[in-house]
């Protein structure tokens, strides 16, 4: 259309556009009035409470190192292009694109929620992960303060938790996370991209620095608690090239573990992603999309379980390669799963800790 107007990208916002949900049967097109301004206007959060009645999810997918899982938040303000976790704003009946990263949800009765499912009769303990589908410290934690209720919780209860994020905020509950690490109870991964500031600006706009994330590594390891350092997603000619230095960076800073993910494009993220590379990276767009295809079987994505995350093909095969190579120069252990993890602690929310770690012959 002539008077459509050309996408353009909004400060602090990853997204370019705003597609309609895949389940919509509508499709819109923004287009000029006569009042069109060249420079977009800002985006405000906003965040809605969401009144769930269950606060733990559970899944059976056999490529991931858990089965069950805690979001405190819907839609992620850290707006990182490539998220996985976009098209489950469609269910919403929100878009994947710039409502994702500023049409928030909140979950603050959580803790509450938690307490009651921990003490169910029929409840067995199995560790809970956080930052699987949305991150449990983007910006509007340092305000409701959702993890953290629900990291009290599982304290309490000596429930094991592993943690993923891209934020340094996560240093915040090391006073909690500490002393669970003590028993066994707490692993976080730190996912960082690149190293490349003004990428990751552009890339994933609202999270922690990379430098910022660096430092986290190395506070929480100072404090005992196991770092993972996750180079993820690895994006094809964009951020590949970083992954031993990026390996690298977490070790020198206390990271004991590493893993990585191959970027992944699924249902609206597909062409989100193509967007941003055609706005931000329009020299390399073409080779990035190839290169994703090459290790897809000729898609942008493949969703068959135990491909998903590693791709398949000459170019995933050279990226595992070489992240082997580097997990065993810097002595990483190179496992994506969390381990150490004691299930054997817990106990029912309001039950009292036992007086020592043996336990009576009567």
């Amino acid at each position: 259309m002539d008077d459509e107007i050309p996408l353009q990208p909004r400060k602090g916002r990853g997204a370019i556009s705003q597609p309609m949900p895949r389940f919509d049967a509508e499709a819109r097109v923004l287009t000029d009035d006569g009042w069109h301004q060249d420079d977009p206007a800002p985006l405000d959060t906003t965040v809605t409470v969401d009144a769930t009645k269950s606060i733990i999810a559970r899944n059976k997918s056999p490529d991931v190192p858990f089965d069950q899982s805690i979001n405190p938040y819907r839609g992620c303000e850290h707006g990182c292009v490539y998220c996985f976790a976009r098209p489950s704003h469609a269910y919403l009946g929100l878009s994947p694109g710039l409502d994702f990263e500023t049409r928030l949800f909140a979950k603050p009765d959580a803790a509450k929620l938690l307490r009651q499912e921990l003490a169910r009769p029929s409840y067995r303990c199995s560790a809970i992960a956080m930052g699987t589908n949305t991150d449990p410290y983007q910006p509007i934690e340092r305000q409701w303060r959702i993890t953290r209720s629900i990291l009290e919780v599982l304290s309490e209860c000596d429930h094991p938790v592993s943690i993923v994020t891209k934020s340094a905020l996560v240093t915040r509950d090391i006073d909690i996370l500490a002393p669970m690490a003590e028993k066994g109870l707490a692993a976080v991964a730190l996912s960082v991209t690149t190293l490349d500031r003004d990428l990751a600006r552009r890339m994933e706009p609202r999270a922690s620095t990379p430098g910022r994330r660096l430092d986290a590594i190395a506070a929480l390891s100072e404090a005992g608690i196991p770092v993972t350092v996750m180079a993820a997603p690895i994006v094809p000619a964009l951020t590949d090239m970083e992954l031993e230095a990026i390996l690298e960076a977490a070790r020198d800073k206390g990271a004991s573990r590493a893993g990585y993910v191959l970027l992944r494009l699924p249902h609206e993220v597909k062409d989100l992603f193509a967007e941003w590379l055609d706005t931000h990276a329009p020299m390399r767009a073409r080779h990035v999309l190839s290169l994703v295809r090459d290790m897809r079987h000729g898609d942008l994505n493949v969703s068959q379980w135990g491909e998903r995350m590693r791709g398949d093909g000459p170019y995933a095969d050279l990226i595992a390669h070489r992240f082997h190579l580097a997990v065993k120069r810097l002595q990483l252990d190179g496992g994506r799963r969390f381990s150490g993890l004691v299930t054997t602690r817990f106990r029912k929310p309001g039950k009292p800790a036992p007086a020592s770690d043996q336990f009576s012959l009567f």
